[in-house]
């Protein structure tokens, strides 16, 4: 079985905000999040939380489930390189 090393979703939500050519703080607002904690989440230094899920389901970025499928299938990969262990 090969070994994946998913990335944290934060960084696709990085990719989604160059591409649609919006600014941090335009993101935050429509999250309803402040500007310091959305650079946190694109520096995957927090995790996607339920809130910010159906906040990015609500602004047009794919659906709550998958926000939380992203980050759990990151946290268990990193829970089994033993680096959240």
């Amino acid at each position: 079985m090969s070994k994946r090393n998913p990335t944290h979703p934060g960084e696709s939500i990085a990719d989604a905000m160059r591409e649609a050519r919006m600014s941090a703080t335009e993101l935050a607002a429509a999250l309803g999040m402040e500007r310091g904690n959305l650079y946190r989440l694109l520096r995957g230094r927090i995790a996607v939380s339920p809130h910010t899920a159906v906040a990015l389901e609500a602004v047009g970025r794919s659906n709550a489930e998958f926000w939380c499928r992203r980050q759990a299938l990151y946290k268990l990969a990193r829970y089994r390189d033993g680096i959240d262990a």
